[in-house]
């Protein structure tokens, strides 16, 4: 997974990130700026999840979507 890509399209990732882990706000959002750790720690505090199970989703989610 290469990070660096939503890092920096974060503006329009944040959009897609919300749609799939919807209890993050917009003030997550912007607090996360694009940090793998802090999305990953927000998801946890919002959902309940284990760090592991999280990192797993998420590179499912950075997976399935279509980077121009």
């Amino acid at each position: 997974m290469d990070w660096n890509r939503v890092e920096g399209n974060w503006k329009q990732v944040k959009g897609k990130i919300k749609e799939q882990w919807g209890r993050l706000t917009d003030d997550d959002l912007d607090q996360i700026n694009g940090n793998l750790d802090q999305l990953e720690g927000k998801i946890q505090e919002r959902y309940g999840i284990e760090r592991d199970l999280i990192r797993r989703d998420i590179d499912d989610w950075y997976n399935r979507q279509t980077w121009s």
